[in-house]
C-alpha cells in the first residue's frame, strides 16, 4: 500500500541544511499496524507528515497504492488527505464552538452526500467509538477520552483506509490511554491500516511492527 524510496527531507535554517529524513526507503502493507519510534528530533512527525500529504519530501518517491504521491498537485493531495489518510492528533485537534457532531461530520461536508447519509455514517462511527450519547456535547464538555473517540469517530466518518496517529496517548491517563488502544486494535483487525508515532514502548507493544528513527535514519525494525 505505501512505499517510500530514497526519501529525503531537508530544512534551512539560516545558513545550515538541516536533514529531517535522511534516505528512508520503507514499505508498508495494507492492514498492518505500524509504531514509529525515536528520540525527540529524530524525524518521526516529518515522516508523519509526508505519509499523511501534508508535507513533501525534498527528494525521492513516495508511492500510495502505486500512484506517485510526491507528483500530485495540491487539489490532488488534499483529496487523498480526505478519503485515503487521516490523522488522529495527541491534543485532538477538535473544533472548540462545534458539537461532537459537527466535529465527526467534518470531512463529510466536501463530497456529494445528503443530510440523512451524513447522519447515518456520523451515528454509525459514533456508536462504535461508544459516544453516540455524547453527540450533543461540545470538547468543553467531555473528558479528554471522549475527545479522543471524537477524534477517532472523525477519522472512521472519513473512510480512509490508512488511519495515521500523532502521539494519540500522550495527552491521556494511562487506563484512558490504553482504552484507546484497545480501539485501535480492533479498528486494525478490521482492516485499518495503522501508522503510530510514540514515544511510549508499552504504546508500541500494541503495534505488529516498531520501526526506530535516529538522525532521520531507520535504524532498525522489530517486529
Amino acid at each position: 500500500m505505501i512505499q517510500l524510496k530514497h526519501v529525503m527531507k531537508e530544512y534551512r535554517i539560516g545558513g545550515e541544511v538541516v536533514k529531517a529524513l535522511n534516505d528512508i526507503s520503507l514499505d508498508i502493507q495494507a492492514g498492518e499496524f505500524i509504531a514509529i519510534m525515536g528520540v525527540s528530533g529524530s524525524g518521526k512527525s516529518t515522516l508523519l507528515n509526508i505519509l499523511g500529504c501534508m508535507d513533501r519530501p525534498s527528494s525521492g518517491e513516495y508511492l500510495l497504492d502505486g500512484v506517485s504521491v510526491s507528483s500530485l498537485n495540491d487539489r490532488k493531495l488534499s483529496n487523498i488527505r480526505n478519503r485515503k489518510v487521516t490523522f488522529v492528533f495527541q491534543h485532538f485537534a477538535l473544533m472548540e464552538k462545534y458539537t461532537a457532531y459537527e466535529n465527526i461530520e467534518l470531512p463529510l461536508l466536501r463530497r456529494k452526500l445528503s443530510r440523512s447519509e451524513r447522519k447515518k455514517i456520523i451515528r454509525s462511527a459514533a456508536e462504535q467509538l461508544g459516544i453516540g450519547d455524547q453527540l450533543h456535547k461540545y470538547p468543553r464538555q467531555m473528558s479528554g477520552g471522549q475527545q479522543q473517540r471524537v477524534a477517532i469517530a472523525r477519522a472512521l466518518a472519513s473512510g480512509a483506509d490508512v488511519l495515521l496517529a500523532d502521539e494519540p496517548t500522550g495527552a491521556l491517563d494511562r487506563k484512558t490511554g490504553e482504552t484507546l488502544m484497545t480501539i485501535f486494535r480492533t479498528l486494525n483487525q478490521q482492516g485499518k491500516t495503522i501508522i503510530m508515532v510514540t514515544h511510549d514502548p508499552i504504546v508500541a507493544q500494541y503495534a505488529s511492527r516498531t520501526i526506530y528513527l535516529s538522525d532521520g535514519r531507520i535504524e532498525q525494525h522489530a517486529v
